[in-house]
């Protein structure tokens, strides 16, 4: 590009095109000439690829081209989605004036920049999730970190040590993160690679900058109202949220009319390794279903994203789970006042999104429509609110605001169906605008208008041949034949002489005539004029329609609960402050809708406390049911504690403050981690960071080394949280380490169960019930078998295992492995004296063989899979 310019002598629309391109280097920029938006250059390149459009060159001055790339400028709806999911900041470029009303070239500038994080176009959003840019602010061993979803308003803060700020993050997943340039190193070991980012100058991460950038934005001399005065580094990541609104000239954010404060003691402590292992929000493996997909039973799209924001940061406050769930009884209490609410609640939509697009100006007429019939819904909302027999609903029927002034000059301004654009016309109903229905009148019942003028002419004069006709010449005419034209009245103008006629102006003809030309243009300023007045004095109820949405989520929330616990048979959980979780017939609330049909889930029971039965060590087979187990525990437990109803017959679950889980680790080979390291980095985060209210699901620790090593580790982890007086945590403790089963002898809050399994012949069939008593062995041979181990090998682990077994009984722990190659398969001279896998498989192929009743064909098909199995 630059060779381009210093070689060669540009138009002077691409040196229109290169200044503002040099104002937005990291940005594709859609560049309106005409009606075509156009892109050029290496921005051209990647736009043809990401958008399949044709990619061509255009002559760019003397002896030079350019690459281009284009599409029309009604279709911005559909490209700009592509480029901003694959990943583009995208500035758009319009036109900022007519081209008719110049003779230079037509003055553009950049009315937008679209990033991930920045975004109000329905096309780019996902209805059912918040679309949060998040700014973090590092600071010594703290950091600061703001949401905002732009496209409700929704502003939110906090700081604390890095771990705090990283779960925030993992439970929010903003779509775009804000840091300083400067910090990016610290950044990267905080957070790892995985986040679309943006750089910004260190100097917009200073506390006077941001301070000041927040109270010019809420009109305020102090922030003591929102709570955040004394948050220093979560004002500055706030601060630079706000900056950030500024360069990508998103100004109209009124409806952003408030912050909050994100406070660590109000909420369940839940980190990245829980969210990811409990799989809260998305499946870990493709095709599974998340909890967050079962539980959500919302109606509206504010609804869903408020139980997703419930389901990050669990309450640890009694009185508002307590509020929630006494909702949710009184819908089953009152079925019909759920079946009312519901059908009300239905056609209500996305009000949250919508009066955000007041704010920002870019409401449509059929959306001020769709905001008029939301607010309409909530009339009879409120009134089987305030009738319920329940101090929470009349508290949320009380808060609701039909909005009745504005509501009503919608409808009587607003025509009932109108049009998706303003552009298209017939938004605004008759009646409300003299001028406006004059003008419609004359544009649409002109011939009507002309005739009567005709027929009144005629009368007045008594020419009974007259004719009013119109041509390009001078536009509309009266006809008068020569034989009456000494009848024409003298203020009439005559403009032609045919042969045998004349033809005349009037006053009001060309004033009709001026009305009807300009009729259609006349008509679109007016509308727009009304529209526009009409927009603006929505915007003056906005905080009300936000309070509204903001209950109206809430009340869809409790509903789906309801709905929830109706169609899968929950029951109320007793939440209280004391430290027992009790637990009988709990199920897990994803696995259980996902077996086959016919099949139950077996339910178990769990009991948990500070002074009995703290620790629970659970050994049995794999594929027994641990892994469910544990975390079926943690998901009630969850559920409870946003106020749902739980899957179990009962459960008493006092309140937790953080739940930690340490579930199956994978390899960070890429970050240069193995299993081991992964399951030690996890497992040390949930021993620095225990309360006397943690829950501590732990699985399979200590896979990753040997043994010996992980029985060590694994005795240590369950003995540190067991004899730590500030912090005993109530633990759950899933191993195949059958050895851990002899701390109960020892540590008196540690007691020993397992997931029962019965054989029959050769065959385990798993029960999937906890019961008292460790398990004697993990049956891994008989899953090795069902999982169709090639016979010989299944038979040698048999005879390992039980060589393994006698040397432990016998005292030889040091040399558990002595004497197993000297016993090794084959070791008699023999045919098969190699031991080679492939030579087994051979030999099982030959042994099952019925040679008395093979027909030659079959011994000869069999001899060649043979000879495929040697490889020859």
């Amino acid at each position: 590009m630059a060779k381009s310019k210093a070689s060669v002598v540009e138009t002077p629309l691409m040196k229109q095109y290169y200044s503002i391109k040099k104002k937005y280097p990291d940005a594709i920029l859609l560049f309106r000439v005409g009606d075509f938006y156009e892109t050029f250059s290496d921005d051209a390149i990647k736009t043809s690829e990401i958008l399949g459009i044709t990619l061509t060159r255009r002559a760019n001055g003397s002896a030079s081209s350019v690459e281009l790339a284009g599409f029309p400028h009604h279709a911005l709806d559909t490209y700009l989605p592509k480029l901003v999911r694959a990943g583009q900041r995208v500035a758009v470029c319009d036109q900022l004036e007519d081209p008719k009303l110049t003779k230079k070239i037509v003055k553009r500038g950049v009315t937008e920049l679209i990033t991930p994080g920045v975004a109000i176009n329905d096309t780019i959003l996902e209805h059912r999730e918040n679309n949060f840019l998040a700014a973090v602010h590092f600071e010594d061993k703290r950091a600061g970190v703001a949401f905002l979803d732009i496209s409700t308003g929704e502003f939110l803060t906090a700081e604390g040590p890095f771990d705090h700020v990283e779960k925030l993050v993992a439970s929010f997943k903003p779509k775009e993160i804000l840091f300083e340039k400067g910090k990016r190193n610290i950044f990267s070991e905080v957070f790892g690679p995985q986040h679309y980012t943006y750089g910004l100058d260190d100097w917009v991460f200073t506390w006077e900058s941001a301070h000041d950038r927040l109270l010019k934005h809420f009109q305020t001399t102090s922030l003591k109202g929102f709570g955040i005065d004394q948050l220093k580094l979560g004002v500055v990541a706030s601060g630079a949220i706000l900056h950030y609104l500024d360069i990508t000239h998103h100004h109209q954010v009124s409806h952003i009319s408030g912050i909050s404060r994100i406070d660590e003691e109000k909420y369940v402590w839940l980190d990245r390794f829980t969210i990811r292992n409990l799989e809260i929000f998305s499946p870990v493996n493709e095709g599974g279903r998340s909890l967050t997909d079962i539980i959500d039973k919302t109606v509206t799209p504010m609804g869903s994203r408020m139980l997703k924001r419930w389901v990050a940061l669990p309450l640890k406050e009694l009185k508002p789970i307590l509020d929630r769930q006494s909702v949710v009884e009184h819908f089953f209490k009152d079925p019909q006042l759920k079946m009312d609410i519901e059908a009300n609640l239905h056609p209500v939509g996305d009000l949250e999104r919508l009066v955000s697009k007041v704010a920002a100006g870019r409401i449509s007429p059929r959306e001020v429509m769709q905001l008029h019939n939301a607010l309409r819904c909530i009339i009879p909302i409120r009134q089987l609110c305030m009738s319920a027999n329940n101090e929470v609903l009349k508290r949320m029927g009380e808060q609701l605001n039909p909005c009745d002034t504005i509501r009503e000059r919608i409808a009587k301004e607003i025509v009932p169906d109108p049009p998706s654009s303003l552009n298209k016309g017939n938004v605004i109903r008759e009646g409300v605008s003299d001028e406006l229905d004059e003008i419609r009148n004359i544009a649409f019942s002109g011939k009507d208008f002309l005739n009567e003028l005709q027929k009144r002419e005629i009368e007045r004069t008594g020419i009974p041949s007259l004719k009013i006709n119109f041509n390009n010449v001078f536009g509309y005419y009266i006809e008068v034949r020569n034989t009456h034209k000494d009848k024409v009245p003298p203020e009439w103008i005559r403009k032609q002489t045919l042969v045998n006629a004349e033809r005349y102006i009037t006053e009001e003809l060309k004033e009709y005539e001026s009305k009807i030309l300009g009729a259609e243009e006349r008509i679109l300023v007016l509308e727009t004029e009304i529209y526009n007045a009409l927009v603006t004095a929505l915007t003056e109820y906005i905080p009300a329609i936000q309070l509204n949405s903001n209950i109206l989520a809430r009340l869809d929330c409790l509903l789906g609960f309801a709905k929830l616990a109706a169609e899968h048979h929950y029951v109320r959980p007793v939440v209280h402050e004391g430290d027992e979780i009790d637990i009988r017939a709990g199920r897990h609330p994803v696995i259980e809708t996902q077996l086959p049909a016919g099949e139950e889930y077996v339910p178990n029971d769990v009991y948990l406390d500070s002074e009995t039965q703290q620790v629970m060590i659970i050994t049995g087979p794999n594929m027994a049911g641990k892994s469910a187990l544990l975390r079926q525990t943690a998901l009630i437990v969850l559920l409870a504690q946003i106020g749902s109803f739980v899957p179990a017959e009962s459960a008493s679950v006092g309140l937790v403050d953080k739940i930690f889980t340490r579930v199956g680790a994978s390899d960070n080979i890429s970050l240069g981690e193995s299993t081991f390291m992964v399951e030690m980095n996890e497992a040390s985060s949930i021993l620095n960071n225990l309360s006397p209210r943690s829950l501590v699901l732990f699985d399979e620790l200590g896979r990753g080394t040997s043994t010996y090593d992980g029985i060590s580790i694994a005795w240590s982890i369950v003995e540190y949280i067991h004899e730590n007086a500030r912090a005993r945590a109530k633990t759950l403790f899933a191993t195949h380490y059958h050895e851990l089963n002899e701390m109960e002898k020892s540590y008196s809050r540690c007691k020993n169960y397992n997931v029962s399994v019965k054989e029959v012949g050769n065959k385990v069939i798993f029960l999937r019930k906890l019961v008292r008593g460790g398990s004697e062995h993990s049956f891994g041979i008989h899953v090795a078998r069902m999982a169709g181990m090639p016979p010989s090998v299944v038979k040698r682990a048999s005879e390992i295992l039980a060589e393994l077994e006698e040397n432990n009984r016998h005292g030889s722990v040091s040399k558990p492995v002595e004497g197993l190659a000297k016993h090794r398969e084959g070791y008699q001279l023999s045919f098969f004296q190699l031991d080679d896998p492939v030579l087994q498989q051979i030999r099982d192929q030959i042994i099952n063989l019925d040679i008395n009743n093979l027909t030659p064909v079959e011994a000869l098909n069999k001899l060649d899979e043979i000879k495929r199995i040697a490889g020859l």
